[in-house]
């Protein structure tokens, strides 16, 4: 099993790194607590909220991204425009929008929440689990992509025949057709029938 750091961090206000907390739901969703990242992810894994979002070109092509290889967690592989954890108290619609920003350097338009799905995906590769009640959003990205290179590795657009070929050739998260297939209504609705979702 990879080696892993004892908790994950992040800078505060002051500069001092603090241990990011997810918010652990039950499984209706409801609220139950916090943990550390890392911690929740840890064998069996615990039941924590976080989102998943889908954005498409103006051509109804979806924006893939490739995890930086750096990430303790799932990297290199390819997986949805953007996922995540929102911090305690934080809305997911927000938190997929700030993410989504931090991430890709663009601001998603309409974007428009589609549902939520619960799964259980442990990651052989890295020995953690996610234990995900999962709110899902579909959007639009309309201005030029400015990837950080310490979440994102690469990132294409692809048309849902052209995913179908990449699935089968390349490495993807545990979670990415889970998450899709709970979206694809949703998905449906905003690149219409001709799209091929």
């Amino acid at each position: 099993m990879p080696i892993t750091p004892a908790t994950t961090t992040h800078s505060s206000s002051d500069g001092t790194a603090e241990a990011i907390l997810l918010e652990l739901v039950d499984e209706t969703g409801v609220t139950i607590g916090t943990a550390e990242k890392l911690a929740a992810h840890q064998p069996p894994g615990r039941l924590h909220r976080a989102f998943s979002v889908f954005l498409f070109d103006e051509r109804g092509r979806l924006l893939l991204q490739q995890r930086a290889l750096g990430k303790y967690h799932s990297p290199g592989v390819w997986s949805n425009t953007c996922c995540g954890h929102p911090y305690p108290g934080e809305a997911p619609f927000a938190a997929a929008a700030r993410r989504t920003f931090e991430e890709l350097g663009v601001s998603p338009s309409l974007l428009a929440e589609a549902g939520t799905v619960r799964y259980n995906h442990p990651d052989p590769a890295s020995g953690l689990v996610e234990q995900e009640y999962n709110h899902l959003f579909v959007g639009l990205v309309q201005a030029p992509l400015a990837p950080n290179p310490q979440e994102i590795e690469s990132t294409a657009f692809v048309t849902a025949a052209e995913l179908a070929e990449r699935h089968a050739r390349d490495t993807f998260s545990a979670w990415f057709m889970t998450v899709l297939d709970a979206a694809r209504p949703a998905i449906r609705e905003l690149t219409g029938p001709s799209a091929g979702w």
